[in-house]
């Protein structure tokens, strides 16, 4: 059961793509986020395709794209203005990051926050290694 718009009660899970063997995967299996060791993030791990990119998504409304994840950070505002203005239904949200190497807490703690306020899933997708 997620939040809701008034933010309270339990939340659902980010669900964080990541390709299989990714930069991203080792990082996120050998030293993880304390959001993920928490249980705040649950990791999907996807095949890529022959260049290294995660495969297109088949489900979700993609709200949001950014290069890196620290464009997350550094504009925490887009993120819970895109999450808070997809309205309702069921299909999952989807924040696109282009690519990556490493994945910190605040990287992460505006796409948390910001799925505090919706009742839909909210995806956090990277493409491929920076």
């Amino acid at each position: 059961m997620a939040g809701g718009p008034g933010g309270g009660g339990v939340t659902d899970p980010v669900i964080l793509q990541v390709g299989q063997g990714s930069r991203v995967s080792v990082q996120l299996a050998a030293d993880p986020p304390s959001s993920i060791s928490g249980g705040q993030v649950v990791i999907e791990h996807g095949e890529a395709d022959s260049e290294g990119n995660l495969e297109p998504p088949d489900v979700g409304e993609v709200v949001l794209s950014v290069l890196s994840p620290e464009e997350l950070a550094h504009d925490a505002a887009a993120v819970h203005r895109v999450i808070a203005q997809a309205g309702t239904g069921a299909e999952p949200l989807v924040i696109v990051v282009q690519a990556a190497e490493e994945l910190r807490d605040e990287e992460l703690a505006p796409v948390l926050e910001a799925s505090r306020h919706t009742e839909r899933p909210v995806i956090l997708r990277i493409i491929r290694d920076a």
